[in-house]
């Protein structure tokens, strides 16, 4: 099932699908998820921690999230071993816009400086 993620200022971003992909509000494939962390589609690099429905950059503060996920930074994670490229998905159906939701609270160790789309690029 497809989640939507927002930004820190509670723009529609695209979609997650909790433990595999990252879609952009196109349904273009953005990211694999691996071991909790994201890597780019295109350069197959290390973008962060994925704490289930919130995004991280690779220095622990957020830069994407989810309704019905906790909104919380970590500290610096560790750089991992580079993850096996994941086949790439099939295009999912475009989902229903979802609805702008209430501002979250500034999470612990603050918003990334990255932008979502600084953050897929990568």
């Amino acid at each position: 099932m497809l989640q939507p993620l927002f930004d820190k200022d509670c723009n529609f971003i695209g979609w997650i699908k909790q433990g595999e992909h990252i879609f952009n509000q196109n349904m273009d494939w953005i990211a694999y998820i691996s071991n909790g962390h994201a890597w780019s589609a295109a350069t197959e690099n290390w973008m962060g921690l994925v704490n289930g429905l919130v995004c991280l950059d690779t220095s622990g503060k957020v830069v994407l999230w989810s309704t019905g996920g906790d909104i919380i930074g970590a500290a610096r994670p560790s750089r991992p071993s580079r993850a096996a490229r994941t086949l790439q998905p099939e295009r999912p159906e475009q989902q229903k816009r979802p609805e702008t939701p209430s501002r979250p609270t500034t999470p612990d160790g603050g918003w990334s400086s990255l932008s979502a789309e600084q953050w897929s690029r990568q």
